[in-house]
């Protein structure tokens, strides 16, 4: 099936992006579970503040203390008490968070699953391409490609050299597991991480016109031979602590630079 890429404004492949004059002066990270966000929290010397996004909101926002720096992880569920994953919570804080801070650069981080088949280990950090969803299957013309909502990040190939990190295409969808048509889906976009919430950061940072980056470390090989399950909750605090020390570099190596300086 033949998919239209949309590109959002200031992104692109590896070539040269749209708007490529934007300067990065705030940029706004968004992150999914407590485990994820309170060591880069931590980190970043990040202060919490309980302002910028008002209640009903579950989300937890921090700021720098210059007011550049921006996190916000999703909160807790208010019916069960776990962290809001998925597409749905990230939609609605991405678009609260964005239209709060009003970043020049949202970045989507946290873990995901990596696939081996892309070269990807427990542990790795990826830089992604692109976004698609990979379980939302609309078979109607047009809609089709609705479904899949491809979306270009800001790929970044000298900022991935200078730091070291591996690349491609991140695909979210809303379970763990997956089925095996999420799986043909997955290939058909040579995925490198699969994770649950970038596709929907990408969608609404593209309604605001913001240039949107995803920085996601690897804690299950999605075509391995352990459950997933078990690998994430084996090697979370890994992970977490491999974004403690990418996230940061990637924050002060993007800040204060245009777009076209990570090309």
């Amino acid at each position: 099936m033949e998919v239209d890429t949309i590109v959002q404004d200031g992104v692109g492949e590896d070539g040269p992006p749209a708007h490529a004059e934007r300067r990065i002066d705030r940029v706004l990270l968004l992150v999914a579970m407590e485990a994820e966000a309170l060591p880069m929290v931590e980190r970043l010397g990040l202060v919490k503040d309980e302002t910028l996004i008002a209640p009903p909101a579950s989300c937890v926002t921090y700021i720098s203390q210059d007011g550049r720096i921006c996190l916000t992880y999703y909160g807790k569920c208010p019916n069960t008490g776990m962290c809001s994953v998925g597409t749905v919570p990230a939609a609605l804080y991405t678009y609260l968070a964005v239209q709060a801070f009003k970043p020049d650069l949202v970045i989507s981080t946290g873990t995901a699953g990596g696939f081996r088949a892309r070269g990807a280990a427990i542990g790795d950090v990826f830089v992604a391409s692109a976004t698609v969803n990979h379980d939302r299957r609309i078979a109607i013309p047009g809609f089709d490609a609705y479904g899949i909502g491809k979306l270009q990040c800001v790929a970044a190939p000298r900022m991935r050299k200078d730091l070291g990190l591996k690349f491609g295409c991140c695909s979210s969808g809303n379970s763990l597991d997956w089925h095996d048509t999420d799986m043909k889906l997955m290939l058909e976009h040579e995925a490198a991480v699969k994770e649950m919430e970038a596709a929907s950061v990408a969608w609404v940072s593209s309604m605001f016109g913001t240039p949107l980056m995803c920085v996601k470390a690897i804690t299950d090989i999605v075509d391995g031979d352990q459950p997933a399950h078990e690998e994430f909750l084996t090697n979370l605090a890994a992970a977490a602590e491999a974004m403690q020390g990418v996230v940061p570099r990637v924050v002060t190596y993007v800040m204060g630079k245009q777009i076209k300086d990570l090309y």
